[in-house]
């Protein structure tokens, strides 16, 4: 197991394979310019006239002309079956935080295996930027600047309670489950402050919110 890691004091950018835009790779690399890609997502960069600074996973989905572009002694091999190639990534940046892209275009699958890693808190907060909308694991208290009327989905990924201000349907005295009560389809109405006593709840939003959201996880 290859126990490099890569580091930056801004963020960083990872890509996957399940077909980001150049619009949204362009879009996260304004706000964390370091590209890293998770195993095959580094063709898909390649494509988009981007070369990653680093390759991580298990090297079963990057093509052969990928790693000779990148170069192998950026190429961070990692077995383990036991993780995802995004955990593995991830366990692999030390960073302010993180911007996945091209994890939200493909399979179901994978896009709920990603959503499991985020809240599990593996290495930095991360965001993950779709092409209408972003999501991000809700730390424990939290605090957001957003325009009022801006659509604001929350989904348990645990039983959950949490209490909120600036919502239009607050959160407390609720109490959320993945089976039970979620959040989808809130509003903004001033600033919003929320503090849950659990980790596990996953905030959706429209992307235009990106830059918002990146200040109050870094804040």
């Amino acid at each position: 197991m290859d126990q490099r890691q890569v580091q930056s004091q801004r963020g960083v950018t990872l890509i996957g394979g399940a077909d980001p835009s150049a619009q949204s790779l362009d879009e996260a690399l304004k706000f964390a310019p370091t590209l890293v890609a998770a195993d095959g997502g580094a063709d898909r960069a390649l494509a988009l006239g981007v070369v990653p600074e680093a390759i991580i996973g298990d090297l079963d989905s990057v093509s052969a002309a990928a790693i000779a572009q990148v170069g192998s002694d950026k190429v961070m091999e990692v077995f383990d079956q036991d993780r995802t190639d995004f955990e593995k990534s991830l366990a692999a940046i030390d960073a302010p935080f993180v911007i996945a892209v091209g994890f939200a275009n493909g399979r179901l699958d994978h896009t709920l295996a990603v959503m499991s890693a985020m809240v599990q808190e593996i290495g930095p907060p991360v965001i993950l930027l779709g092409e209408d909308d972003i999501v991000f694991a809700a730390p424990l208290e939290v605090s957001l600047e957003l325009e009022v009327g801006t659509r604001f989905s929350l989904f348990p990924m645990a039983d959950i309670r949490g209490r909120s201000e600036g919502l239009e349907w607050p959160l407390d005295p609720h109490a959320f489950s993945p089976m039970g009560r979620i959040g989808t389809s809130n509003r903004v109405t001033g600033p919003v402050r929320m503090a849950f006593d659990a980790p596990g709840m996953l905030v959706i939003t429209p992307r235009a919110a990106l830059g918002a959201v990146i200040a109050s996880l870094t804040g």
